[in-house]
């Protein structure tokens, strides 16, 4: 048994009624369109916090060096 929480939620009108649309046409509730659009929002967040603290020992390079070192390949 899963237990939820409520909330509530202020659409725009053009939204809400996309959302009834979608909601009516997938067989899924607009609460459950809601919670799923939420989570994969967090999910990027959580993907994003990862990479930087992957990346956190990375050394620093200028702007300048960035574009010197494109340049230098090719790539600009």
């Amino acid at each position: 048994m899963s237990l939820s929480k409520r909330a509530t939620v202020y659409f725009d009108p053009d939204v809400h009624q996309a959302l009834r649309v979608r909601a009516a046409t997938s067989s899924q509730s607009l609460s459950e369109l809601v919670d799923e659009a939420v989570k994969l929002l967090m999910n990027e967040d959580r993907e994003d916090l990862l990479t930087i603290e992957d990346r956190i020992a990375e050394p620093e390079i200028s702007y300048e060096a960035l574009l010197k070192d494109l340049k230098k390949h090719g790539k600009l």
